[in-house]
């Protein structure tokens, strides 16, 4: 029996990895099926090109990388359309996306030597006799295991800074988008067409675990919490440092205080932008009881209005067949334990589109709440106070977003969820800011992209003294003498014996 080709879904086809459009089946590309051996050769090979690349030296490489930025702004249409037949992406969120990575490149590309660049440390009285320097250098060849749900952005939220840092990268795209992976690179081969610094390998997992063993000196990882722990696990072999960015599920915090109109725009957006496949994207509210009836309200007339379907639509498809079964258990165990759908419900679900869905009086340990749903749907509840939203947010133990809405308590809310970032008074907009870094804690991953501590994630620290005279107290040598001895012994206790 010939089994049917779910639309969306990665075809392998005489040897060929055929891309296929969630929406309507149609192709968006073939891309050869990388080997174990194929993911190696490109490593090898990047290893001789990021030798060069790094040679370039950074205003070399900004000037390359700006080139690049150049070309996929110009070509901002072109990749756009691309996005939304493979992925099903709206094309109006598909620009924004992309105007978010330009903006990174541009900031990676223009800063990269003032935060990486070789610069002289201060030395303490100590060893007032040498001079401290600090420089990072490239790690040579980073590997980049990148999503689909945002197959611009983030990819290249690891890939531009691992480049500005002097690094040669090999990318591994998700087998959902291969066609957006490998239209980046072949952009990049157009500015850079003397080494293959920046090389694309396709195929599912095991390309991944191939990559993850290939010798790269890093690999950069974004997708689900349960792949992170296998990456880090094929890593953890060889000891390659990795910097993983998994699962989420943010909540947003209303509070009494708040403007409602405004968190109910915003709570909508990030929950529902990209038909709700974000990993920051809000999942939970809670909403101070004061506030709760009105801002559910706003929330359903504005959720009530998007438009779903393939084109011109404010929600697209489901990239990913299989997360519909997913996201109609938690919708139906929601209901089944008592909660309320004021928005959608069960019939929201119409693969390979799912419709908003606004849940209410959920009870915390549902899968609705427990789990990363990863679909146009909001759990909203009912809390007595901050404390409560707060104690709620962070009893999960990913740990990536938030929000908080609200005057007088939002700032100090927000340093209260233990998440690597937060909004206050907006949704998302910390991914935009690419003076910010990026990254979650807990089972949301570590380490960080985007902005200075994005840069130096590429970057190995280099630390080297230098002598600049005679040693007045001669410690670090066989030479001392005990009245040497009894010397150290007296500063010490005349710099460090003091309570302060």
């Amino acid at each position: 029996m010939t089994a049917v080709h779910v639309p969306g879904a990665p075809l392998i086809s005489e040897g060929l990895l055929v891309s296929t459009s969630p929406a309507t089946g149609a192709e968006a590309g073939r891309f050869p099926l990388a080997a174990e051996a194929d993911v190696r050769a490109a490593v090898d090979r990047a290893r001789e090109a990021g030798d060069w690349w790094a040679g370039l030296g950074f205003a070399g490489r900004r000037d390359r990388l700006q080139r690049w930025r150049g070309v996929l702004a110009r070509r901002i249409e072109e990749l756009a359309d691309l996005m939304h037949t493979e992925g099903g992406k709206p094309v109006g969120d598909a620009v924004v996306e992309i105007l978010t990575a330009l903006e990174h490149i541009d900031w990676a590309a223009r800063n990269a030597r003032r935060v990486l660049g070789p610069r002289r440390v201060r030395s303490r009285l100590i060893l007032a006799e040498f001079t401290g320097h600090l420089e990072y250098q490239p790690y040579g060849v980073v590997g980049v295991i990148g999503p689909w749900n945002y197959p611009v952005f983030t990819p290249i939220g690891s890939a531009a800074y691992a480049l500005a840092a002097g690094n040669a990268v090999v990318f591994k795209p998700s087998e959902y988008t291969p066609a957006v992976g490998q239209w980046l690179v072949d952009r990049f081969a157009e500015v850079v067409p003397e080494q293959p610094v920046f090389q694309v390998v396709h195929g599912f997992g095991a390309v991944g675990a191939a990559l993850c063993r290939s010798g790269v000196g890093k690999v950069a990882f974004t997708g689900s919490t349960a792949t992170a722990k296998r990456v880090m696990a094929a890593c953890a072999e060889s000891l390659t440092p990795v910097l993983l960015e998994a699962g989420g599920k943010d909540a947003m915090i209303v509070d009494t205080d708040a403007d409602l109109d405004a968190a109910a725009e915003a709570c909508v957006w990030g929950g529902l932008t990209n038909a709700g496949q974000t990993c920051i994207g809000i999942e939970r509210v809670y909403a101070v009881d004061q506030v709760f009836d009105a801002f559910v309200e706003k929330v359903v007339a504005k959720a009530g209005r998007l438009t779903v379907g393939a084109d011109g639509s404010d929600l697209g498809p489901i990239t990913m067949p299989s997360q519909i079964d997913v996201i109609r258990r938690h919708i139906d165990d929601a209901i089944d334990r008592g909660g309320r759908a004021v928005l959608g419900g069960p019939e929201a679900v119409q693969p390979p589109y799912v419709h908003p869905t606004v849940l209410v009086d959920v009870p915390e340990d549902s899968a609705a709440v427990q789990e990363e749903t990863f679909g146009p749907t909001l759990v909203v509840n009912r809390v007595r106070d901050v404390d409560e939203a707060v104690e709620r947010a962070n009893a999960l133990p990913y740990g990536l977003g938030g929000s908080v809405f609200g005057r007088a308590r939002a700032v100090a809310v927000a340093r209260r969820l233990r998440s690597g970032m937060a909004s206050v008074n907006s949704a998302l907009t910390f991914a935009g800011m690419s003076t910010l870094p990026f990254g979650g804690t807990g089972e949301s991953g570590f380490g960080r992209i985007h902005g200075e501590e994005g840069l130096r994630e590429f970057g190995r620290p280099k630390s080297v003294t230098r002598r600049r005279a005679r040693s007045l107290l001669p410690a670090m040598t066989f030479e001392r003498t005990p009245a040497d001895v009894a010397r150290i012994v007296k500063i010490a206790k005349l710099m460090y014996g003091r309570g302060r």
